[in-house]
């Protein structure tokens, strides 16, 4: 795939909301929102590709690059096919990826990093009270082991987070990720319509 695609990168830490607004903004036309984690979640755990993600899911670890990249080419050329992505006038939200520094070099070839929306909110033991509450709700057993939770926010800040200083700071927006679900998105789209704007009026930019 040697096409870049025009993007704006969804930052945070686990729990602070990237899923909710997510897909939000995946609901607004002009955006597509691909997560990576609803992509792995989806993968069949008896196939090679399913095994090895929920091997490394269950220990609260990091997918490898080769194969979170591998999959994610996989899944935007069927949206492309099937219709549901238009990189002519789409900009991909991405929630998931890139996910360390080194993947984050790899993805360059692929994409046009317009801005990074960057999640940001305090209270870790609030975030924790989300995501067990979220286990509960939706049945995702990966989230219900509290010590599967902290060993993901270790791994965040050792190797996601460092992925930020990967890019210019002029792109990065730190946006507060605490109140109702409407006001965070609120204060996303005041970074995303300009962004928005900009590429609707001169799609080859």
């Amino acid at each position: 795939m040697a096409q870049r695609f025009r993007s704006l990168l969804l930052f945070g830490p686990p729990g602070v909301g990237k899923g909710t607004q997510g897909t939000l903004l995946g609901h607004i036309p002009g955006l597509f929102h691909l997560a990576t984690g609803d992509m792995f979640r989806s993968l069949d755990a008896r196939s090679e590709l399913g095994r090895q993600f929920h091997e490394y899911s269950a220990k609260g670890l990091l997918v490898p690059d080769e194969l979170t990249i591998r999959l994610w080419e996989q899944y935007v050329r069927q949206r492309i096919a099937d219709g549901r992505f238009n990189p002519a006038s789409d900009l991909l939200v991405l929630d998931g990826i890139p996910r360390s520094a080194r993947q984050a070099v790899a993805m360059d070839t692929h994409l046009d990093v317009l801005g990074i929306l960057h999640l940001v909110c305090e209270d870790q033991e609030e975030m924790i009270r989300r995501m067990k509450g979220r286990a509960e709700k939706e049945g995702r057993h990966d989230d219900a082991d509290e010590a599967v939770i902290r060993r993901r926010f270790q791994v965040y800040q050792a190797e996601t987070a460092p992925v930020l200083r990967h890019y210019d700071d002029a792109l990065v927006h730190d946006i507060v990720a605490t109140g109702l679900p409407i006001e965070v998105l609120h204060r996303i789209l005041d970074v995303v319509v300009p962004v928005a704007t900009r590429q609707c009026c001169n799609p080859l930019a």
